[in-house]
This record gives structure tokens, sequence and C-alpha cells, in this order.
């Protein structure tokens, strides 16, 4: 499953650079992270916004659940290499009932992330009532400055 999101980006993604931005939503986070460790080194990007990402799922309840996280959740990324392409935003809400907020202090350590928190906004979901998020245009405003 992994395999196939990192060849999605790489197939839709053609040659990544300072006007690059990616923004994603938790699993797509995951997804982005893996795409940018197989970058080469040298790569440069925009930025990064990642909205309820993880690191961490232990509010998973079904065994269905638990098995499309295993791999994300076991699978080691690179976070040494993947810090030096870019800035990282993570927006987390205080009461996501799938990401803890305690990760979000995981991408300020691993990434060196400037870590938002947004009150009340659950998984940024439909579910949730999340179907805009300003705070993310406000955060790519300020990145491509």
């Amino acid at each position: 499953e992994i395999n196939s999101w990192v060849a999605k980006l790489t197939k839709i993604i053609k040659n990544p650079d300072e006007h690059t931005f990616f923004i994603g939503h938790s699993i797509g986070c995951q997804a982005i992270m893996r795409y940018l460790e197989t970058l080469p080194s040298n790569t440069k990007s925009g930025g990064v916004i990642f909205v309820a990402p993880f690191f961490n799922l232990p509010y998973l309840e079904t065994e269905e659940e638990k098995i499309i996280a295993k791999p994300w959740l076991e699978t080691r990324i690179d976070t040494d290499k993947i810090k030096k392409f870019c800035d990282f935003v993570t927006i987390f809400s205080d009461n996501d009932p799938d990401v803890p907020l305690s990760d979000s202090e995981l991408f300020k350590e691993r990434l060196n992330a400037k870590v938002i928190v947004e009150h009340d906004k659950g998984h940024f979901s439909d579910d949730a009532g999340i179907v805009e998020l300003p705070i993310v245009l406000e955060e790519l405003l300020k990145m491509s400055d």
C-alpha cells in the first residue's frame, strides 16, 4: 500500500523544487514523507503543511483499521533526511479521535516542524463538520513569501 501511494506522487510530481508545496491530511502526510524520502538529498521544496499527521495511532478500534495502519506505523521514515528539504508546518486538533496531540512534539523534534493546535476540530473531516480550514491557506501564503 505504501508503495502505491509513493508511486502515485512520483508520477504526478515530476521535478519538485522550491516552488513545489505539499499539503497532506492524515495518512496522506505519511505518504508525502515517504515520497520525500525517495528524493535526492539536494532536493529543495517550497514547504510542507500537514493536517492531522501521525507517527502513532493508539486509538484504532477495528481490526481493519489496525491492518491498514500497520505498515505505515512500522516502516521507519528517515526524518533526518527529509527535514533538510524544506520547512514543515503541522496542524493538530486538541480533540482528534485518531491522532494523539502528543504526536505534535514528535513532529517538532523530528522535523523541526512548526506546530499549530486548533481547538475542537476533531480529525479535520466532514464527520467533525470541517469542510474548510483557512489556517492552511494562511500558512501556505506565509511559506510562499
